[in-house]
């Protein structure tokens, strides 16, 4: 019988510019990329950790609201 963890994190992200990209990674002995979706200007993703999924990496301007606290995420600089 699998043994539960308890409820799994829930996580929002939203896009402050076009093209920012959340990357889910996998969990085990080598992490790997298994999800991507790119989101623009004003769009909105609920994301959850799962048995599959230990981290999430967000690529561009976005707020990211967890059960910790709400962050921004910076994006690239420009030149």
């Amino acid at each position: 019988m699998k043994e539960s963890t308890g409820p799994s994190e829930f996580i929002v992200i939203k896009a402050l510019e076009d093209g920012v990209n959340v990357i889910g990674l996998t969990r085990g002995t080598d992490t790997r990329f298994h999800h991507s979706e790119k989101l623009d200007n004003g769009e909105v993703m609920i994301a959850q950790f799962t048995e599959h999924t230990s981290a999430m990496k967000v690529r561009g301007k976005a707020n990211i609201i967890t059960s910790f606290g709400e962050l921004q995420s910076e994006g690239k600089p420009h030149k």
